[in-house]
Protein backbone atom coordinates (compact mmCIF):
# COMPACT_ATOMS: atom_id res chain seq x y z
CA UNK A 1 0.00 0.00 0.00
CA UNK A 2 2.83 2.69 0.96
CA UNK A 3 4.50 1.76 -2.13
CA UNK A 4 1.49 2.87 -4.20
CA UNK A 5 0.18 5.55 -2.47
CA UNK A 6 2.35 6.43 -0.16
CA UNK A 7 2.82 9.97 -2.05
CA UNK A 8 -0.67 10.15 -1.44
CA UNK A 9 -0.05 9.97 2.58
CA UNK A 10 2.68 12.07 2.12
CA UNK A 11 0.47 14.85 0.47
CA UNK A 12 -1.68 14.85 2.79
CA UNK A 13 0.42 15.04 5.77
CA UNK A 14 2.61 17.28 4.17
CA UNK A 15 -0.08 19.81 4.10
CA UNK A 16 -1.79 19.13 7.48
CA UNK A 17 1.01 18.53 9.44
CA UNK A 18 4.42 20.65 8.33
CA UNK A 19 4.68 22.25 4.85
CA UNK A 20 6.98 19.57 2.89
CA UNK A 21 9.04 20.23 0.08
CA UNK A 22 9.89 17.73 -2.16
CA UNK A 23 13.11 16.85 -0.28
CA UNK A 24 11.43 16.95 2.70
CA UNK A 25 8.99 14.26 1.51
CA UNK A 26 11.90 12.15 0.10
CA UNK A 27 13.45 12.23 3.85
CA UNK A 28 10.53 11.35 5.18
CA UNK A 29 9.66 8.42 3.19
CA UNK A 30 12.95 7.43 3.12
CA UNK A 31 13.88 6.97 7.58
CA UNK A 32 10.08 5.93 7.66
CA UNK A 33 11.21 3.25 4.97
CA UNK A 34 14.60 2.38 7.16
CA UNK A 35 12.51 2.15 10.44
CA UNK A 36 9.81 -0.07 9.10
CA UNK A 37 12.61 -2.04 6.92
CA UNK A 38 14.60 -2.81 10.23
CA UNK A 39 11.52 -3.56 12.65
CA UNK A 40 10.69 -5.71 10.23
CA UNK A 41 14.13 -7.50 10.10
CA UNK A 42 13.91 -7.68 14.13
CA UNK A 43 10.02 -8.75 13.88
CA UNK A 44 8.20 -6.01 15.69
CA UNK A 45 4.88 -5.25 14.20
CA UNK A 46 4.96 -1.49 13.65
CA UNK A 47 2.42 0.85 12.12
CA UNK A 48 2.51 2.16 8.64
CA UNK A 49 0.72 5.02 9.43
CA UNK A 50 2.19 5.70 12.58
CA UNK A 51 6.06 5.61 11.41
CA UNK A 52 5.74 8.05 8.52
CA UNK A 53 3.81 9.95 10.33
CA UNK A 54 5.97 10.61 13.24
CA UNK A 55 8.91 10.76 10.22
CA UNK A 56 7.36 14.31 8.86
CA UNK A 57 6.90 15.42 12.19
CA UNK A 58 10.85 15.28 12.77
CA UNK A 59 11.12 17.03 9.00
CA UNK A 60 8.82 19.09 10.02
CA UNK A 61 10.73 20.32 12.92
CA UNK A 62 14.20 20.47 11.29
CA UNK A 63 14.37 24.24 10.87
CA UNK A 64 12.07 25.22 13.67
CA UNK A 65 9.48 23.19 16.23
CA UNK A 66 6.50 25.87 15.47
CA UNK A 67 6.87 24.67 11.67
CA UNK A 68 4.80 21.46 13.05
CA UNK A 69 1.31 21.93 13.33
CA UNK A 70 0.83 20.91 16.92
CA UNK A 71 -2.35 20.60 16.85
CA UNK A 72 -3.49 18.39 14.17
CA UNK A 73 -0.04 16.24 15.82
CA UNK A 74 -2.17 16.37 19.26
CA UNK A 75 -5.12 14.80 17.79
CA UNK A 76 -3.14 12.58 15.84
CA UNK A 77 -1.51 11.01 18.65
CA UNK A 78 -4.79 11.16 20.66
CA UNK A 79 -6.35 8.71 17.81
CA UNK A 80 -3.40 6.63 18.29
CA UNK A 81 -3.72 6.09 22.03
CA UNK A 82 -7.55 5.09 21.67
CA UNK A 83 -7.40 2.88 18.88
CA UNK A 84 -5.79 -0.06 20.56
CA UNK A 85 -8.09 -0.15 23.64
CA UNK A 86 -11.27 0.72 21.32
CA UNK A 87 -10.81 -1.75 19.07
CA UNK A 88 -9.52 -4.15 21.28
CA UNK A 89 -13.35 -3.68 23.27
CA UNK A 90 -15.21 -3.48 20.33
CA UNK A 91 -13.29 -6.96 18.98
CA UNK A 92 -14.21 -8.51 22.51
CA UNK A 93 -18.13 -6.70 22.34
CA UNK A 94 -18.35 -8.61 18.59
CA UNK A 95 -17.10 -11.51 19.83
CA UNK A 96 -19.03 -12.01 22.87
CA UNK A 97 -22.41 -11.37 20.67
CA UNK A 98 -21.50 -13.41 17.98
CA UNK A 99 -20.42 -16.48 20.04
Amino acid sequence: GTALGGWKMIKALGMRIAKLDPVHGFAAETGAAMVLMATAHIGLPVSTTHTITSSVMGVGAVNRLSAVRWGVTRRIVYAWIFTLPGAALLAMLLYSVLS
